[in-house]
């Protein structure tokens, strides 16, 4: 094999998207005969877990992948039609639904889930254009059983979104989170190694279990499953009540401070120590390092608090711990990094949901309530839905009744690779490339100071049958009516007198009715172009300018508009990653090296005092007190603490471990190890009730239970039980039958259990039971 045989993509399993080279070959030079980092890539710069090492299991492995759109039969079973047929009655059928709902609801009764995974991003920005052609705005992702706390938290304290330089930091402080195995940070295993072994800087984790990262830490706060936000009230309240905070810091850069002082100076630390599990004397040296720390402290919530009870007064108290100690917007603290797309939109609550109330963050209905929003007669209930690269009725609380939900729908539409567990309960099943089959690109880019955007260009091309996903929505807007070859004319004509000629054209015709667009000089508005078109506007792009870009990258038409939106928000940053250009030239450079860069591209060069400008305060300060949240702190003292005798475990559904990744891994065999997904529990807890190692037991949880095996694991707690994520999918085995692997988290799950802010799920509190198998 030759040099030119290896071609630049990157890693699809987490939000980091390494870079990574592939060697296709076997007989029909499909397979990725091996795979290695990429030393080229601006952030990854050649590493790599092992994970990416087994990429060919989801291009190449037994998954069920559909070929074909589908159509399901009166009886269940599905039929194969063509494009034209399939694309014709969805938008008919879409049509009927709104009628249905009548005028006062009308599109809004049509749901929209998904939008991409971990490295899936371009085809969401068109499927938004679906939603509002339809005249949706209901819709919802995986970051919605996740991290809207966190967005609605960032959104009343800062203003904008915050991540952690842990490359410099001299204590970085871990909450939740794994990052051995769960990454999220650059070089994560490469620079966890580098902290624990330099003796000037220090590591803390706060964790149940002891985990890979807690093993190489100076202090790991092995907490009780569940009680995070007292052992945190009790770190924070050590700062306060040791008087270790960084008063002048806080008088020069913060407001609505006292209030949230007092509560924490009120906090009994010994007695939340005690409920925490967690000896205080640990507790109390972990708060003195993380404030004396000169050299920054950074720090990383993540899943295992964030699904978790109290999980958005966590996030409040994990950044009183750096904020109290004014750690942000220096070296080896807390920044705001740049964007191409922001996915947080701001954290803001954009309306409510139609039938629960529940606030809409960052304009997405949290996960747990969608069921409800459907399983009930309310005249505004969803009564369609569109489900896009996601897997909902496996990776949603409580499977069963999403099911149900889903079987209520008038019509649920799929989009994937695989025929899901979603897609076998859907009336239509559209066929999409592989992320390795098109061009693709993910919206995850936080690094800093240098923020990085990986455009992928497609290893392969597709077999013959699917699309992706930006051309599949491109045909059921314009099977809707909503845009007409009348409508992209005068816009394709533009665009062959050049790009400064198009944008002209395109902001003209896609501007709001009033005129309110802004763009070029001064503030003289456009006149008044077609707000519909302008609603669709990723599709507009994709049919106009996309065909013009080079090497058949049509879909990255919508990341035109993102790079000059970039370009103008950041424009020292842009301008010191190199795009030196004045005006909208500088958006143009920077695109043409998106479309370039097959390893990726610098897309800024930060400051530090960066973060301060990203501060969306109305004053510029980092508003401290948020009240709802200060109520709820100071009703910790009265909260039982007693488990349910009946339930007298915790589980945590869906742990990360070294080979298992979100549903997109439908085969087995990726596993090298642990392949049916064994349920961990203690030592102790194993004595307790005779069982063994490798065995079989019955979990069981409110919701649901199944056997399992056993994997005795002397990091665990007694008390604590671990079930590993991306477990219990079906796929076809080498027979053709279908079977599954290991037990499916989210059958044990309830949509009950969630956070009374966020509505996001308590995944990693499960009250169980555990048996040995009769």
């Amino acid at each position: 094999m030759t040099a030119e045989n290896w071609q630049s993509t990157a890693c699809i399993l987490c939000e980091c998207n390494c870079g990574i080279e592939v060697r296709l070959g076997g007989e029909d030079g499909r397979r990725f005969e091996r795979i290695r980092g990429d030393k080229a890539h601006p952030a990854s710069k050649g590493y790599t877990c092992e994970k990416a090492l087994r990429l060919d299991h989801y291009q190449n492995g037994r998954s069920g992948r559909i070929l074909s759109p589908l159509r399901r039969r009166p009886d269940g079973s599905f039929e194969e039609i063509d494009w034209d047929t399939a694309i014709a009655e969805i938008a008919e059928r879409l049509l009927a639904v709104k009628e249905a709902a009548g005028p006062e609801v009308g599109g809004e009764a049509i749901f929209y889930y998904g939008g991409g995974g971990q490295g899936n991003h371009l085809g969401g920005g068109y499927g938004s254009a679906l939603l509002r052609a339809v005249g949706g705005r209901f819709r919802s992702s995986a970051l919605a059983q996740e991290k809207t706390g966190e967005f609605w938290v960032n959104h009343h304290m800062l203003g904008t979104m915050v991540r952690a330089d842990f490359e410099h930091a001299e204590v970085a402080v871990f909450v939740g989170k794994n990052p051995w195995q769960s990454h999220s940070i650059p070089h994560a295993r490469t620079t966890l190694k580098e902290i624990a072994r330099d003796p000037g800087r220090s590591l803390v984790v706060i964790d149940p279990r002891r985990t890979e990262t807690a093993e190489l830490a100076d202090f790991h706060l092995q907490v009780r499953p569940g009680t995070d936000a007292w052992l945190l009230a009790a770190l924070a309240g050590v700062i306060v009540q040791e008087d270790l905070v960084a008063h002048r810091w806080l008088a020069d850069h913060a407001a609505d401070v006292e209030e949230t002082l007092e509560a924490l100076a009120a906090v009994p630390v010994a007695e939340y120590c005690a409920r925490s599990g967690v000896d205080e004397s640990l507790v109390r040296a972990a708060a003195r390092r993380i404030a004396g720390a000169t050299g920054g402290v950074a720090v990383f919530e993540d899943l295992g608090v964030q699904m978790n009870r109290h999980s958005t007064l966590v996030s409040w108290l994990e950044k009183l711990v750096w904020v109290l100690t004014g750690n942000f917007g220096r070296p080896g603290a807390q920044y705001s990094p740049s964007s191409l797309v922001d996915i947080t939109a701001g954290g803001k609550i954009r309306g409510k949901t139609p039938v629960v109330g529940m606030p809409l963050i960052s304009g997405l209905v949290p996960c747990n309530v969608i069921a409800e929003e459907i399983l009930t007669d309310h005249p505004a209930r969803y009564r369609a839905m569109i489900v896009e690269s996601a897997n909902p009725a496996h990776s949603l609380a409580d499977s069963k009744r999403f099911r149900e939900a889903l079987a209520a729908l008038d019509l649920v539409v799929v989009i994937d690779v695989a025929m899901t567990e979603t897609a076998r309960l859907a009336h239509y099943v559209l066929p999409a490339s592989t992320q390795y089959e098109k061009w693709e690109a993910t919206f995850f880019n936080f690094e800093f100071p240098r923020n990085v955007f990986h455009l992928r260009a497609p290893l392969l091309a597709p077999p013959p049958g699917p699309l992706p996903e930006p051309e599949i929505h491109a045909r059921l807007v314009e099977a809707l009516g909503v845009v007409t070859e009348e409508d992209l004319a005068p816009l394709r004509e533009a665009v062959t007198h050049g790009r400064a000629a198009f944008a002209a054209a395109f902001f003209a015709a896609t501007a709001d009715a009033g005129g309110a667009r802004r763009r070029g000089r001064g503030d003289t508005p456009h006149p008044p172009g077609n707000p519909t078109l302008g609603a669709v506007a990723p599709v507009v792009l994709y049919r106009t300018l996309g065909p013009t870009l080079p090497d058949g990258a049509a879909a990255a038409a919508v990341l035109w508009a993102a790079a000059h939106k970039c370009a103008q928000a950041n424009p020292a940053g842009v301008r010191r990653a190199g795009f030196t250009g004045e005006g909208v030239l500088a958006g143009e450079q920077l695109f043409e090296a998106i479309l370039a860069g097959r390893s990726g591209v610098v897309i800024t060069d930060d400051e530090y005092d960066e973060s301060w400008r990203r501060v969306r305060t109305p004053d510029g300060l980092v508003h401290v007190t948020i009240p709802e949240l200060v109520d709820e702190l100071r009703g910790l003292a009265a909260e039982p603490a007693d488990p349910d005798p009946e339930w007298p475990f915790v589980l945590s559904a869906g742990e990360r471990r070294s080979f298992t990744a979100n549903t997109i891994m439908r085969d087995p065999t990726w596993r090298k190890r642990d392949p049916s997904g064994a349920l961990r529990v203690s030592p102790g807890d194993a004595v307790r009730l005779g069982l063994v190692d490798g065995g079989r037991a019955r979990l069981s949880t409110r919701r649901g239970g199944g056997e399992v095996t056993l994997e005795v694991d002397d990091r665990m707690q007694d008390g604590h039980l671990s079930l590993p994520n991306g477990l219990g999918l079906d796929h076809p085995a080498e027979d053709g039958h279908t079977v599954v692997t290991g037990l499916a988290p989210n059958e044990l799950t309830s949509a009950s259990d969630r956070d009374p802010f966020a509505g996001t799920p308590w995944h990693k509190h499960v009250p169980a039971r555990l048996e040995p198998v009769a």
